[in-house]
């Protein structure tokens, strides 16, 4: 069986930027195993696996460890993909997710815009252990969505500084661990790191943002921001509060198209 295979580097507008993420368009759903595996020899932060349905594309995402509930980049990816490799016309993209609900991508110009949930947050105390993986003590901690929590420090500059211990990391009680700060030159930043989950940072990421732009739109009143996750690679997302939802824009390059051989 012969599987295509892209890998787009998203949230960004040129190559070795952003996050890059693999995706894979299928006629019909493969195995989990499978996809896992593919997943794992891929060694990205995540592939995404679609199978258009109607005038829905069903989408899944895996790490090179698990199967997760919701990828910003790969699904702005896989829209990248579908427009501009699979030839479609039209401006919209309907996603559906069995662990996340309906998404959606739009295209305005240059941009891919997703069309997200937006999560809330709950205040916690920051545990001891990701005190003392991440080095630095925090001035708040919430969790959110996902088994994820979201540790709020003073500056971008201390955001940037951090260099955790991704073995004790990993024995920290979330999936996933967010630091954010004010942005330099944006409305906030922010770094994740989720060696649990088999991703020890994850270079950008748009899923979440669906709790970070609640929280830093109510902090700053107002609804539209401009974002940087502040990776090695970096990233650059726009975003909008909604309602309900969230809107997170940014471009995607494409850098490589192949077959994979199963």
């Amino acid at each position: 069986m012969n599987i295509p295979i892209y890998q787009v580097d998203a949230f960004t507008s040129k190559p070795f930027g952003g996050n890059p993420a693999a995706v894979c368009p299928l006629e019909s759903w493969l195995p989990d195993e499978t996809m896992l595996q593919i997943a794992a020899e891929n060694n990205l932060a995540e592939t995404a696996f679609f199978v258009k349905a109607g005038d829905t594309y069903e989408i899944r995402w895996f790490t090179p460890a698990v199967e997760i509930n919701l990828c910003g980049h790969a699904t702005l990816g896989s829209a990248y993909v579908i427009f501009n490799c699979l030839g479609l016309e039209e401006k919209t993209i309907k996603f559906h997710s069995h662990l996340s609900g309906d998404l959606g991508v739009e295209k305005q110009g240059d941009l891919l815009v997703l069309d997200f949930p937006a999560y809330g947050v709950h205040e916690t105390e920051a545990p001891a252990a990701s005190i003392e993986a991440l080095g630095k003590t925090p001035l708040k901690a919430w969790e959110t969505q996902g088994n994820m929590i979201m540790l709020l420090f003073e500056s971008e500059a201390e955001v940037r500084s951090i260099e955790p211990d991704m073995s004790a990391l990993a024995r920290v009680p979330y999936d996933e661990v967010i630091v954010t700060a004010p942005g330099d030159g944006s409305d906030f930043s922010s770094r994740m790191f989720a060696p649990k989950i088999g991703i020890p940072e994850d270079p950008v990421t748009g899923a979440i943002h669906c709790s970070l732009i609640p929280y830093w739109a109510e902090r700053l009143g107002k609804t539209k921001l401009f974002a940087k996750q502040v990776s090695k690679r970096g990233g650059e997302l726009f975003c909008e509060l909604n309602g309900g939802r969230v809107r997170i824009g940014g471009s995607a390059t494409l850098f490589l198209k192949g077959e994979i051989y199963v």
